[in-house]
């Protein structure tokens, strides 16, 4: 049996501390040792974990205890401590933030927590930032990485106001810190130079060993993975998938493969068409609205999607992918850019956060799970089928619209949390 894997939750007092950076810096590091490293991302997240798949070189997969729930946690963590030396989670917000919170997750698996502290305006004063995060909940603390660090002086500060508390490592202050845009990150492929950029931060990790060393070690087991069947066996799914149409859940694509569709990728950006053959089309979410004009003249695209929707296609439009789909798109400058037109009405960026946090829509085989998170608005004559409802006070949320063969809303689901109902949105069984 495999010894499992020393494993850590990285978390913050708040957003902006740098967990990112720290998360990505110490999966370079490690897998430059020779270490397996296997990266978690805590809550609902596109961007950060494209990142930190090129950082630890393997698939980041989400951890939520509501919105991928407990037992597939569960048996994801366990399966990493059985493939690899070393595995980071990368929490959401602040610690205790939300509900349920990292907090909450670490406490769920008894996996420490690795507490990320910008020092950047302060020294001994981290030791109590980090005793307030050990004792609130209380949580493990595994001991702190100390962001923006001045010099190896303030770094002596920080170290002894931690007491009893290890300092597992500190980073500078970084010249060229990862560029951000409205929605997170800017993706990795479109950041030159972003591997030479994450050796780099590696490099920059001032990291003890011993620290690390003496952590526990989390146990592998070998829990059952739900039996989902394959109600998609034969069936051809269309996925658009470029730097418009990134949005896309790793689980979600092992879901459809599980349950026997072939996937097809094809790239609107590019002109592609949808494949002829396809039984379904997915357009999930993503950043349309830095490619309008390209978008705008993507004509076989556009006329092959009309197509798919005449033949009666099963189409899901997750947010971006269901804005390509309305008449235009305003973009944040002001200028109107046509789209595909299959679902009446228009779109406008905002510039302010328009729709965020965990919903769930309701199906004839039970809710989905999922959330949304965007800065546009759909102003459309079409009225909704359904909605979704917020978790957290239970209010109405995103609507969700049926034109013919066409599912469309702004709602990001989680596959996994529903196998049978998302077989039956893509052709596997009654919609």
């Amino acid at each position: 049996m495999d010894k499992g894997a020393r494993a850590v939750l990285v978390a913050a007092m708040a957003s902006g501390q740098g967990k990112t950076s720290v998360t990505a810096a110490l999966a370079r590091k490690l897998l430059r040792q020779g270490l397996r490293v296997r990266v978690f991302k805590c809550g609902p997240d596109f961007i950060d974990p494209m990142l930190l798949e090129r950082a630890s070189g393997a698939p980041v997969h989400t951890l939520d205890l509501w919105m991928v729930g407990v037992e597939e946690c569960r048996r994801r963590l366990h399966d990493a401590a059985r493939e690899s030396d070393a595995i980071l989670i990368e929490g959401v917000m602040g610690l205790y933030d939300g509900a349920p919170s990292a907090a909450d997750l670490a406490r769920e698996f008894g996996v420490p927590v690795l507490a990320v502290i910008d020092a950047s305006a302060m020294a001994q004063t981290v030791g109590a930032v980090a005793r307030g995060l050990r004792d609130y909940g209380p949580v493990e603390l595994a001991g702190v990485v100390a962001n923006r660090i001045a010099s190896q002086g303030h770094a002596n500060m920080v170290a002894s106001s931690l007491r009893e508390i290890p300092l597992v490592g500190w980073l500078a202050r970084q010249d060229t810190p990862l560029p951000e845009r409205h929605l997170g990150l800017v993706l990795p492929g479109e950041v030159e130079g972003l591997d030479a950029m994450l050796d780099r931060l590696a490099d920059g990790l001032h990291f003890n060993e011993d620290a690390w060393n003496a952590l526990p070690l989390l146990a592998p087991s070998a829990p059952e993975w739900q039996d989902v069947g394959r109600p998609l066996d034969g069936h051809t799914i269309a996925i658009a998938r470029d730097a418009a149409f990134c949005f896309l859940y790793p689980a979600n694509l092992d879901l459809l493969q599980s349950m026997g569709a072939q996937l097809r990728y094809f790239s609107p950006l590019a002109d592609e068409p949808v494949p002829p053959d396809a039984d379904a089309v997915f357009l999930p979410g993503g950043y349309p609205e830095l490619h309008c004009e390209t978008l705008s003249r993507a004509g076989q695209w556009q006329s092959s999607i009309h197509a798919a929707h005449v033949r009666g296609v099963p189409i899901l439009a997750e947010c971006g992918g269901m804005m390509v789909l309305a008449d235009g798109l305003t973009d944040k400058e002001g200028r109107r850019w046509p789209m595909a037109g299959l679902l009446p009405g228009e779109v406008r960026m905002q510039a302010r956060l328009a729709g965020l946090g965990a919903h769930a829509r309701p199906t004839d085989q039970g809710p989905v799970r999922g959330h949304t998170f965007h800065y546009s608005l759909l102003e459309t004559p079409v009225p909704a089928q359904s909605y979704t409802v917020k978790t957290g006070n239970g209010a109405q949320g995103e609507a969700v619209y049926r034109i013919g063969s066409l599912t469309a809303s702004y709602f990001h689901a989680y596959f996994p949390s529903n196998p049978p109902a998302i077989a039956a949105l893509f052709g596997g069984g009654a919609p």
